[in-house]
C-alpha cells in the first residue's frame, strides 16, 4: 500500500508538530553549524572540548583531540589506533602490495575471535591508470580491464591480519552494504558502458561478495534487478526484505531508490545471484509535504524534524541502456537529492546522507543533511542538517558527510568527506556533535566507517593512499541530548 498525497496531509494534521518526533529513533537535531545555530559555524557551539559546557550535566564526546606526533591520526586523550592494511606497503596473501584507494566497509564475525572486514577500492577507468589496482585474481574477475573491486581482511584475536581479494574487475566501488546474511553488496558508482574509457563489459550494477566462503566469489554476476546507475550505498530491510539504494549524480540530482522482491523470494547466501535480471520492482520516490505538495528536491527542507511522505514509481528501464535512470522522469514525477551517499539500516529504517547542496540547490544551501526512512510510517525526516561551511580550512566545523555507521553507544558516528580538514565526528539523538578523529596526514577523506562486531573497535579508512585504521579507547555511551 503506498501513501498519497492525501493521506500524508491527513496524517500531518492529526499528528501536527509532534510528527517529526514520534517513533524509537527520536530526533537527531541540529548539530553545531547547522543552519538554526546562531554563532558561525567555523565557531562551533562551545562544546567542541568534550566537556558539556553549555549543554547541562552530561559530558559529550571524547575531549579535544590530540595531535598525532607521527602525523597520521588526531584522536583524543586515551585513544590509540594501529595501522591494519596501508596502500603500497602491506601486501595481499597472493604477494602483491594492497590496492589503493579504500572506502566503503563492513566488518563480520569470523570464527575464534578474528573479525573480516570487506573493503571497496573506488578505482575509476584502466588498470594502467593506477598504481595498485586490485589484483586479477583467478576466477574472483568481472571484467578484466578495470581496477576495482574490494579485499576481504581476516584481524585474528593475536592482531596478526591477512588480506585477499574479494571481487575483482569491477570499477569504482565507492560504498555498499551489509546483508542481514553475512555478505557484502559492493557498488560501482560508475556507468561505463562497454567500450568506454576502455571497458570490456558494461558498468554500474551491485556484486555480492561472502567474506567467510571463498568459493561463492568465483565468476561474478551483476545484480542486474537493483539498476545500472552511479551506485553508492545498499541496504537490506531486515523485516519485509526490501532493499534501498542510493545513487550519487548530477544533471540533474540522483535518486534514492526501493527494489521490491519477487513475491515469495527469501533472502539468504547466494539467494540474490538465482534472481532474473528484471527480478522484482525498482522504484524512485515521490514526497510531499505537511501540506500534500510535491517536493521536487529534498534540499527543500528548512530545518530539523522536516517529515516529508514518500510514495514510490516505478523505474521504467532499469538497465538504462539509452537514457540514465534519473532522467527517465519528468519535473513532478520524482524527488531528488544531491550527492546521495552513505546509508545505515538501523532503528528499524535507514539513515541515509545527502552530501551536500551548496549554489546549486533548488532549496536551501547546505552542507550534509541525514535523513531517516521509516519503511512502516513510509516518512522521511530530516534528522542532521549542516549550514555550508564557510572556513573548511580552520579545524572546528564539519561538511561532506559521507559513509555513516550507528554507533553502539548512541548517536552516529560519520566520515566526513568536504573541504580543508577531514574528521570522523559523532552526532548525538539531539544533533550535538563531537570530533573523534583527525586527518592529520593530507585532506583525503575518511571512509569506511565502521565498528567490530563487538563495538571495541572502531575501523576508518583514508582514502588515500588508502590506510585503514583500527581505532580503541575508552568507548561509553554517549548523552540523548
Amino acid at each position: 500500500m503506498s501513501l498519497n498525497r492525501r493521506d500524508f496531509a491527513k496524517q500531518s494534521a492529526v499528528a501536527g508538530a509532534g510528527l517529526a518526533l514520534t517513533g524509537a529513533v527520536g530526533a537527531l537535531a541540529t548539530a553545531p553549524q547547522a543552519l538554526a545555530a546562531e554563532e558561525p559555524q567555523a565557531h562551533g557551539d562551545g562544546d567542541r572540548d568534550g566537556q558539556g559546557h553549555g549543554h547541562g550535566h552530561h559530558r559529550l564526546g571524547y575531549g579535544e583531540l590530540v595531535p598525532d606526533p607521527d602525523g597520521l591520526l588526531a584522536l583524543p586523550e586515551g585513544f590509540t589506533y594501529r595501522v591494519i592494511t596501508h596502500s603500497g606497503v602491506t601486501r595481499l596473501e597472493s604477494g602483491e602490495f594492497t590496492p589503493e584507494k579504500h572506502d566503503g566497509t563492513a566488518t563480520f564475525e569470523g570464527p575464534r575471535g578474528t573479525t573480516y572486514l570487506v573493503n571497496n577500492r573506488e578505482l575509476k577507468g584502466p588498470r594502467s591508470k593506477w598504481a595498485h589496482p586490485v589484483p586479477l585474481a583467478e576466477g574472483l574477475v568481472y571484467d578484466p580491464a578495470a581496477a576495482g573491486g574490494c579485499t576481504v581482511v581476516e584481524v585474528h584475536r593475536d592482531g596478526t591480519v591477512a588480506e585477499w581479494v574479494g571481487i575483482a574487475g569491477t570499477s569504482t566501488n565507492c560504498a555498499g552494504g551489509r546483508t542481514p546474511w553475512g555478505t557484502w553488496l559492493t557498488c560501482e558508482e560508475n556507468s561505463d558502458l562497454a567500450g568506454v574509457n576502455g571497458m570490456t563489459k558494461d558498468h554500474g550494477y551491485v556484486f555480492e561478495v561472502d567474506p567467510a566462503d571463498r568459493r561463492a566469489n568465483r565468476d561474478p554476476k551483476p545484480l542486474k534487478f537493483f539498476g545500472r546507475y552511479d551506485h553508492e550505498a545498499v541496504v537490506i530491510d531486515t523485516r519485509r526484505g526490501h532493499a534501498y539504494l542510493t545513487e550519487d549524480a548530477s544533471g540533474p540530482n540522483g535518486l534514492f531508490f526501493r527494489w521490491v522482491p519477487p513475491q515469495g523470494f527469501a533472502h539468504g547466501r547466494g539467494k540474490l545471484a538465482g534472481l532474473a535480471d528484471d527480478a522484482g520492482r525498482l522504484q524512485a520516490p515521490k514526497c510531499y509535504d505537511a501540506a500534500g505538495r510535491f517536493v521536487d528536491d529534498l534540499s527543500r527542507a528548512p530545518k530539523i524534524g522536516t517529515v516529508y511522505g514518500v510514495d514510490w514509481v516505478d523505474v521504467p528501464d532499469r538497465d538504462a541502456r539509452t537514457t540514465p535512470v534519473r532522467r527517465q522522469f519528468g519535473p513532478g514525477e520524482v524527488t531528488r537529492g544531491r550527492k546521495l551517499e552513505g546509508m545505515w539500516w538501523a532503528d528499524g529504517g535507514a539513515y541515509i546522507v545527502s552530501s551536500y547542496a551548496r549554489e546549486e540547490s533548488p532549496g536551501t544551501p547546505h552542507d550534509g543533511q541525514v535523513w531517516f526512512y521509516d519503511p512502516k510510517r513510509r516518512t522521511l525526516t530530516l534528522k542532521v542538517l549542516l549550514g555550508v561551511n564557510a572556513a573548511p580550512d580552520q579545524d572546528g566545523a564539519y561538511d561532506g558527510p559521507d559513509n555513516i555507521t550507528v554507533s553502539p553507544y548512541g548517536g552516529l558516528v560519520i566520515a566526513e568527506d568536504g573541504k580543508g580538514v577531514q574528521h570522523l565526528f559523532g552526532a548525538t539523538e539531539s544533533g550535538r556533535t563531537y570530533p573523534i578523529a583527525r586527518n592529520d596526514l593530507n585532506d583525503s577523506e575518511f571512509a569506511g566507517v565502521v565498528f567490530s562486531p563487538d563495538g571495541d573497535t572502531l575501523y576508518a579508512c583514508i582514502q588515500n593512499p588508502g590506510i585503514m585504521l583500527a581505532i580503541t579507547g575508552p568507548w561509553r555511551r554517549q548523552p540523548r541530548r
